[in-house]
């Protein structure tokens, strides 16, 4: 994004000024994080997800390291090798407990930095591009997160590696060589573990590329803002530093408190205790689930039990890619002019209702499949789907808006009870 009004690097110092010419970095960060980078003056707590999630990456990818340092890829030993990390490797309890947490912090951060583009309608033009990438990094994130889920070998991590890379298998004709494929045989065992810990290790710095790129095409457009209303003026923004990054630097030292709280006092309450039992494929748990993240996806692939033209299993699985996929499309979907929901009064309600479907999915997801919960899983999954190829299209061309504010800064003032430049001007 570039503003006329923004400020230019200039370096002082010799040193300064013999490195900016050879090789610009100092400028590159002085326009992305500092001064020189305008940003609306109106965003609130939820604009520091993002950042949150970049520190939660960080977090993931100095553990796994130093955790791959101590870790066997072998079916025999894998279980073992966890066990000696948390017992005989120095911090190694620490560093296990970070990585495995660490991962829950980071989709709890990109769940709500989701939520927020979605309320926020942050997905809409010229911003396409960010929330595709965005988009991108989720899906990247969850392989991640799949694979790291088998590598501590537990019955948990075997039989939801069996579970879920058996669905492949319902793909008519391509669906059994693909599973075959990624497992390197026809069942979880080294071959799996060896292809898990390599992608495992190597997909958190392929998610760090394409945040680059997230944020890269971030700056030429701009940030969204929570009145959606687009910048005019340079009284609408304030420089990124010192006052966004004092205000990220608070959100970063809350999350990284509630981190420490889960860490030292309640490490293995989102873990499943069947992941403490080394895996045995002659005995299969009486409730196979994956990490709560992955419960609603989950709920969606169990909703559908009748075959009907295709295999019910396929329908499951189609589904599931879809219930995310869809997420591309989003652009194009809602059509509606005004970006923020709080200008939209239906848009609204409507998204409030999908946050609490979600919530049950996810409940669906965690829970045994008794009749009545698959019964649930089926009414909440068709709402997901109905919300964004019905209901948000239909909103978006029925509704009509709350008026706008004429600018940034007018919303500002006028919350905080102030007076816009325009009115004071005519007054």
């Amino acid at each position: 994004m570039s503003f006329p009004w923004a400020k230019h690097y200039e370096p002082k110092q010799p040193l300064m000024r013999w490195i900016d010419e050879k090789l610009p970095l100092p400028r590159l960060v002085y326009n992305a994080i500092g001064a020189g980078y305008p940003v609306p003056r109106n965003l609130n707590y939820f604009w520091n997800f993002g950042v949150l999630a970049g520190a939660a990456l960080v977090v993931q990818i100095v553990t796994g390291v130093v955790l791959a340092m101590n870790y066997a890829a072998n079916g025999l030993v894998a279980f073992g090798s966890i066990e000696r990390i948390m017992r005989d490797v120095p911090a190694g309890w620490f560093l296990r407990y970070a990585h495995a947490n660490g991962a829950s912090m980071f989709f709890i951060v990109v769940y709500i930095h989701i939520f927020r583009g979605l309320y926020y309608g942050s997905y809409k033009a010229p911003r396409e591009m960010v929330w595709l990438l965005g988009v991108t990094i989720f899906l990247l994130m969850m392989a991640t997160a799949f694979m790291g889920y088998v590598l501590p070998w537990g019955q948990m991590s075997f039989w939801g590696a069996q579970v879920i890379t058996g669905f492949f298998s319902a793909i008519p004709l391509v669906g059994e060589p693909i599973r075959v494929w990624l497992l390197g045989g026809f069942a979880p065992d080294n071959a799996a573990l060896n292809r898990f810990f390599s992608l495992h290790y190597l997909l958190p710095f392929v998610i760090a590329g394409v945040i680059i790129l997230h944020i890269w095409a971030l700056h030429i457009p701009g940030s969204n803002n929570p009145t959606g209303v687009e910048v005019k003026s340079e009284q609408d923004t304030v420089p990124f530093h010192p006052y966004y990054t004092a205000k990220d630097g608070v959100g970063v030292g809350v999350f990284f408190l509630i981190f420490a709280a889960m860490l030292f006092f309640a490490p293995n309450y989102l873990g499943h205790p069947d992941n403490y039992i080394e895996a045995n494929p002659l005995s299969t748990p009486a409730h196979i689930v994956p990490e709560w993240y992955f419960w609603p996806f989950y709920a969606i692939l169990r909703a559908f039990t009748a075959d009907f033209i295709i295999p019910a299993k396929l329908w499951g699985v189609l589904a599931m890619f879809g219930s995310i996929l869809l997420l591309f499309f989003l652009p194009w979907l809602d059509s509606s002019p005004v970006r923020s929901n709080n200008f939209r009064p239906k848009a609204r309600i409507a998204f409030w209702i999908l946050v609490v479907d979600v919530l049950i999915l996810g409940w669906c997801g965690g829970s045994a499949a008794t009749p009545g919960v698959v019964i649930l899983s089926q009414i909440t999954a068709a709402y997901y789907f109905l919300h964004f190829l019905v209901i948000l299209p239909m909103i978006a061309r029925s509704e009509r808006p709350r008026p706008l504010p004429n600018s940034i800064t007018e919303a500002v003032l006028a919350k905080h009870g102030g007076t816009s430049p325009a009115k004071t001007a005519l007054a």
